[in-house]
């Protein structure tokens, strides 16, 4: 790879590391080529980006993008794949259900709107993070809920009313 190769791949994953807000540090090395191929194939059907690079090249992209590289550069040893995605938690869910069958692959880190996550044992609360659309569902769930109860009551209530009102009417004088 000469210089200019390398610095088009730095722009390339700067512009990534700009445009996707959440992106996994991952090692697949042991992983088979059909493995990696149906790896492939799950991160397309979920629109998760998959990418792999030098770890010299990673660590200058984030460096030029103003992250900070000296937290991540531990988890830069070794052959290093790039997932980057639009949704904090579907990265996650897709190694914990791929390592259903396989042992990698791995976590290294992960980059959660400017959190670092270290390490493969941060792989289950990664996975328990909601999405962005999770928790709106949530917040509007908890906004609907007492306006329900109101008119719920509202309607049981006038059902007891009307009726309360036709039997005296219907009470001879």
């Amino acid at each position: 790879m000469n210089k200019t190769q390398k610095n088009q791949e730095i722009e390339a994953l700067k512009t990534q590391f700009g445009e996707t807000p959440y992106f996994y540090m991952i090692d697949a090395s042991t992983l088979t080529v059909e493995n990696v191929n149906n790896l492939r194939r799950q991160c397309f059907e979920q629109n998760i980006k998959m990418r792999v690079a030098k770890n010299t090249l990673i660590k200058k992209a984030l460096e030029a993008k103003g992250m900070p590289s000296e937290q991540l550069e531990s988890a830069l040893v070794g052959p290093t794949a790039l997932f980057f995605s639009d949704t904090s938690n579907n990265i996650a869910k897709l190694i914990k259900k791929f390592r259903d069958k396989n042992e990698k692959p791995s976590l290294k880190a992960a980059w959660i709107d400017s959190d670092i996550f270290l390490g493969d044992d941060q792989l289950d609360v990664l996975c328990a993070l909601k999405s962005k659309n999770e928790l709106i569902g949530e917040i509007i769930n908890l906004l609907q809920s007492p306006t329900k109860n109101v008119i719920s009551g509202l309607k049981s209530g006038g059902g007891k009313l009307a009726g309360i009102l036709k039997t005296l009417s219907e009470k001879p004088q």
